[in-house]
């Protein structure tokens, strides 16, 4: 009695188990540039319609900076680093969302992005912006996001109902879909980013910003200054992210590369 009610466990899980394993082998994909295998099991498509939504949703409940100066300055830095990012089909969009308590930035997928004012007293310049916008667009391009979602859907409701989970966009979906993408802060919503993406995200923006025609010294400026900046609380932009010290000695690590990006971008 006991076999056979193992081999009836075992039949009754074998479907689920096998979409399972096929969807993990459907959905590998290299991140752009460093080269990192990863699981997507959404759709580009997919992933930009969950970006708009939740985008407009956020531009109707945020207020809106109206100062002139601070969006011209963050539409300049912002298409500069668009240019050089190769996020296909982007809808590029910058906004500053006025909310000085909030130190935080993201991108979603499509090429919309947001800048809480919050941040800016630590960019301060161009430069210590296009660190920011240029973090944050990496994100989009290696589609972390996707990746997050993919993984905290599988885990949430198994392979077999992902598809539904995402035409459905429950209630569930919405909330690892919001942390996926870095806006839990303004959402109420905070899934642990990994530090690997965040890593990687700071390589792939060093990138962008030399490429952009930025020193890419700059980004290291930044983040010792926030780093000092965090100690006085408050701030919430990556609170679960890798060390500071580990953070800057990796972009330091990188560096030689970018430099000759940046070489290569500054006009003779």
């Amino acid at each position: 009695m006991r076999g056979s009610v193992t081999v009836f466990t075992m039949n009754a899980h074998l479907p689920l188990l096998i979409v399972g394993l096929a969807l993990l082998a459907s959905g590998c994909a290299t991140v752009p540039e460093t080269g990192r295998s990863q699981l997507l099991l959404i759709s580009p498509a997919e992933e930009f319609q969950l970006g708009l939504t939740e985008f407009e949703k956020l531009k109707k409940t945020t207020p809106i900076s109206k100062d002139s100066q601070t969006n011209a300055l963050v539409q300049r830095v912002g298409q500069r680093i668009a240019a050089v990012a190769k996020l296909p089909n982007a809808q590029w969009e910058f906004v500053v969302f006025d909310d000085a308590k909030t130190a935080n930035a993201f991108c979603l997928p499509g090429g919309k992005v947001g800048i809480y004012t919050g941040i800016l007293p630590f960019t301060r310049d161009e430069a210590g912006l296009a660190t920011v916008i240029g973090h944050e667009v990496a994100h989009a391009v290696a589609r972390h996001g996707a990746e997050r979602v993919s993984e905290g859907l599988l885990l949430q409701m198994g392979g077999q109902a992902l598809g539904q989970a995402i035409k459905t966009n429950s209630g569930t979906t919405q909330s690892i879909i919001m942390g996926a993408y870095g806006i839990g802060a303004a959402v109420g919503v905070a899934l642990p980013h990994s530090r690997a993406h965040e890593l990687e995200a700071d390589r792939l923006g060093l990138l962008y910003m030399a490429r952009a025609g930025y020193d890419p010294q700059n980004a290291v400026t930044f983040w010792k200054r926030f780093s000092e900046g965090k100690s006085g609380g408050g701030v919430e932009w990556l609170s679960t992210h890798p060390l500071d010290t580990r953070r800057i000695a990796a972009l330091e690590s990188h560096l030689p590369q970018a430099r000759a990006e940046y070489q290569k971008a500054r006009p003779r």
